[in-house]
């Protein structure tokens, strides 16, 4: 654990540089409800870039009509449209795609009805960018599907990213960090479960913005470490991942609510989401510990620096996450 110092003037760096979102570019998403013995209402949303929706169409199966959006409309986050679809025979068998998404580096959530009530979601990628619809998804399409897009939140989200980092910093000894992740897991865990099934329900805009504060509380109890002060961190490093933690499973909640949850199988698609947050915030502390290991046999004498509390790699890497996570409150705070 004493290397996870080393690479930190670099990561942050590359931190600074992510745009202020609280995650990248969000996934388009395309719905389709039934209404109708062979009517859906579809509603199908797209990511903006610089101002204008991103230059992707979804096209419905060719017995459905009309097959594409008619016209968008600009949410102040997004743009989305709504309409109604007749598709004589129904949707299995089918083909939906996303024309154009081979030219993005974004996804598409896709959720159908084949009976009313009971979804399906399906996930698009540059790399495939069509599906024919099948029978209802199985245990196994949901358990991969929603573990898939678990591992993909936690992995886009700089700021969920930039949190754990800070703690991977700021704890050294491996058993309190391994305390403080437990208690980070199990913390955002039950607001996630909690939140997704209706239990509690908060809106998002103050939830993001204060992720980003705590952000900062972590940054500041960094630079502050070798003040004399016995600071809350040092005291009670559980507490403070547990209790920040509630706050980021409000997060991810928001994102599981927008993408959908089958009705068959909601117990099991939100245990695979959840999985798929923790493997993908797994595989983010295993790439910071072997960087930094490596960058360690390269240039010892950088490493034995760069673990000095009181030296000036600490110090920018300090305010660098402050400074980022400062900017992405204030810009948070002023699109409530």
């Amino acid at each position: 654990m004493r290397l996870v110092a080393l690479a930190s003037v670099v990561l942050a760096l590359v931190l600074w540089a992510v745009p202020a979102l609280p995650h990248a570019l969000d996934p388009g998403f395309l719905e389709l409800r039934l209404v109708g013995a062979e009517t859906w209402r579809a509603f199908w949303k797209v990511p903006s870039v610089n101002g204008k929706p991103m230059p992707i169409d979804a096209v419905l199966p060719e017995n459905c009509s009309p097959r594409r959006v008619p016209q968008l409309k600009f949410d102040g986050r997004a743009f989305s449209g709504s309409w109604n679809v007749d598709c004589p025979g129904g949707l299995q068998g089918g083909e939906i795609a996303v024309e154009g998404l081979e030219s993005t580096a974004t996804d598409v959530l896709i959720r159908y009805e084949l009976s009313p009530g009971v979804a399906d979601n399906r996930r698009l990628t540059p790399a495939s960018t069509a599906f024919l619809i099948p029978a209802p998804q199985g245990k196994l399409g949901v358990l991969t599907t929603y573990v898939a897009l678990g591992i993909e939140h936690i992995l886009a989200g700089a700021d969920h990213l930039l949190f754990v980092f800070a703690l991977l910093l700021l704890i050294r000894s491996p058993g309190p960090l391994v305390g403080a992740i437990t208690a980070f897991t199990a913390a955002h865990s039950l607001t996630l479960a909690s939140a997704t099934l209706g239990w509690i329900s908060l809106p998002g805009p103050p939830v993001e913005a204060v992720i980003a504060l705590s952000i900062m509380f972590l940054a500041s109890e960094l630079l502050r470490f070798d003040s004399g002060e016995v600071r809350l961190s040092q005291r009670y490093p559980w507490a403070v991942s547990f209790g920040f933690g509630l706050l980021h499973g409000l997060g991810f909640a928001g994102a599981l609510q927008e993408i959908g949850l089958p009705q068959r199988e909601i117990p099991l698609a939100l245990l695979s989401f959840n999985v798929g947050v923790e493997i993908g915030q797994l595989m983010f502390i295993a790439a910071v510990l072997a960087a930094t290991w490596l960058a360690g046999r390269l240039v010892p004498r950088l490493a034995e620096l760069a673990l000095r509390r009181t030296g000036y790699g600490i110090r920018i890497v300090s305010y660098a996450i402050g400074g980022t996570s400062a900017f992405w409150f204030l810009s948070r705070v002023a699109a409530f």
